[in-house]
């Protein structure tokens, strides 16, 4: 028995020496075997994360028109490459991607830096203006005399060196770019705002309609504020029709951003309705422009400065046509899906007027750096 029962130890004791040596050679899989349950966790999480990363990949595909939620239904002669719901970091990483919103988005960004850049340049460069105390000390003079009736003191004197005023002339210093640097705020605003729409507007349906209010209102913003260069530059010598004109194309400002505001404004049946409410707005630009050819008819910056409107003007209403028409996507639906649909023309169209006019504002300041208000 001693024996026998020897050899069952050796044979025990040989058993588990074999089997400590494959455990050393395969750790991992003696512990699976020994625990069925880990081994089914295991799987089960492998399996749940393999299935939310298909789920994943599967959501964060390019979807047709036919494929869209209605929310994101707007142009049926763009086929492909759609995103929808989107969570905010696939949407947002999607700007270094290919769909058909990248050059949407990549043409208005480069456009906000554009203007930000000329924003910064134009406050480095800004110049001073006339202290309090030089235009106190000259209002107990003689000179209210010899001004005329319709202008202010301030405005009339506000382009004067300090202390150079001789009782009807004076040295001629730079204008206030206040008016000028509406204009670049307002067009930064603009672009940043459809920069956002595009890139984000596929998340929800609640993303997408906030965006998209945000998106009109800088259009609306862009326009009103493209007003104020040609028509204060145009008017500073006369506060009454300066005042005037700002506080229409103020009001008509005000009440396009809050139209567009407005849920049922930015439905597709309004797509017509917002295109004609925006060229209104540029076509009451008409009137100022033609009273100051008016009032100075005789000078020929005044001519320069209207022939800049004039192609700002036929820039923006060619960006208007291709927008409400959806041309030329609508000749050959599916052809223009990554690349020269009217949207992205309407957005080229929009940077390139907004340029020409930052141009045309160039063109006052020289005017009115040079010339003035004249004091009698």
């Amino acid at each position: 028995m001693g024996a026998d029962h020897y050899d069952e130890g050796r044979v025990a004791s040989v058993g588990v020496t074999r089997r400590r040596g494959a455990g050393e050679e395969g750790r991992d899989e003696m512990t699976t075997t020994t625990s069925p349950k880990g081994k089914t966790l295991e799987r089960n999480l492998s399996n749940k994360e393999k299935a939310i990363e298909l789920w994943c990949n599967v959501k964060h595909q390019l979807v047709e028109y036919s494929a869209l939620p209605e929310y994101l239904k707007d142009n049926s002669f763009i086929v492909r490459y759609y995103r929808a719901d989107w969570s905010f970091k696939h949407s947002l990483y999607s700007m270094f991607s290919m769909h058909n919103e990248t050059f949407n988005v990549w043409s208005h960004l480069v456009g906000f830096f554009l203007f930000l850049g000329l924003f910064i340049y134009t406050v480095v460069h800004m110049p001073g203006i006339v202290d309090p105390e030089t235009l106190e000390r000259w209002q107990s003079g003689v000179i209210m005399e010899k001004l005329p009736s319709y202008l202010q003191l301030p405005e009339a004197l506000s382009s004067c060196v300090p202390g150079t005023f001789d009782g009807s002339r004076c040295i001629q210093k730079p204008i206030t770019r206040g008016p000028f640097l509406v204009f670049l705020v307002g067009a930064m605003y603009c672009m940043l705002a459809s920069t956002t729409c595009h890139l984000l507007g596929c998340r929800s349906a609640m993303t997408f309609y906030t965006l998209m209010r945000i998106d009109y209102s800088g259009i609306a913003t862009l326009i009103a504020a493209s007003f104020y260069p040609p028509v204060y530059y145009s008017f500073m010598c006369n506060p009454i029709l300066c005042n005037m004109y700002l506080g229409m194309i103020t009001t008509m400002g005000i009440f396009s951003v809050c139209a567009s505001l407005v849920p049922v404004f930015q439905t597709a049946e309004y797509r017509n309705v917002r295109a004609a409410l925006f060229f209104s707005m540029g076509i009451s630009g008409i009137i100022p422009c033609f009273h100051k050819i008016f009032l100075y008819q005789d000078d020929p910056m005044a001519y320069q400065a209207l022939y800049n409107e004039i192609y700002m003007g036929i820039i923006y209403a060619m960006g208007a046509l291709v927008y409400a028409t959806r041309i030329p996507e609508r000749w050959k639906p599916g052809m223009f899906d990554i690349i020269g649909n009217s949207h992205q023309l309407f957005h080229v169209l929009v940077v390139l007027g907004a340029y020409v006019h930052y141009r045309g504002g160039l063109i006052y300041l020289q005017w009115r750096d040079v010339k003035g208000c004249p004091l009698s």
